[in-house]
Formats: structure tokens, sequence, C-alpha cells
């Protein structure tokens, strides 16, 4: 099981409704998320729009491809695209670049 950890940047003038958002998230989005292999999936929020992501999954990158396949991501994609900062025309989710894991405590 690979273990994921990412960072992103929610705009500051945001935050609140990004959390809100993530309050009632799509039941099909949650659905794919889980089909694809997602799970463990935590999301961490600072005051200056730090976004900590968390998630176990088999394969990440396989993970991201079956997401990538399917409409509801795309929607929710585009839903959350105003929520991010600098994200150079990709969505968050073509941005989660996997942090180094250097200690685990099993």
């Amino acid at each position: 099981m690979e273990r994921v950890c990412f960072l992103l940047k929610v705009r500051q003038d945001k935050l609140e409704a990004y959390k809100e958002a993530h309050r009632s998230v799509w039941p099909a989005m949650l659905e794919a998320l889980r089909e694809t292999g997602w799970t463990n999936y935590s999301l961490f929020l600072r005051e200056d729009g730090l976004l900590v992501g968390y998630l176990e999954t088999p394969d990440f990158q396989k993970a991201l491809a079956g997401m990538a396949e399917k409409d509801i991501n795309r929607k929710w994609q585009e839903t959350m695209a105003p929520f991010f900062e600098n994200m150079e025309g990709v969505h968050a989710d073509e941005a989660m670049k996997p942090l180094e894991e250097v200690f685990h405590l099993d």
C-alpha cells in the first residue's frame, strides 16, 4: 500500500468556501474515489491556505488515472479550480506531486 502526501495552496479569500464545499462532497465523487483505490483520504488546511492531502492506495498513478477517466471528477475539478493558487492551467488532481516519505512508524 502506498502512502501519499501532497501539498496544494488554497486562495486566502476562498478558505471558508473551500471548507464548506468539502462538508458536502458529492456522493458520486466519493464513490468514484473509492472505486479507483483512494483510501484513508484526508485533507488538512492551514489558516494561510496550505492544504496537505494524505491517502493510501495500492498504486497512486493508477488511482489518478482512474479518476481522470471519470466525468464526475472532471466536473468536481472544474468546480474546485477557482479555489487554488498558482495552478498554471492544471486542475488540482493534476498538480498533486507526492512528497518523499522519510519516516513511518509502523
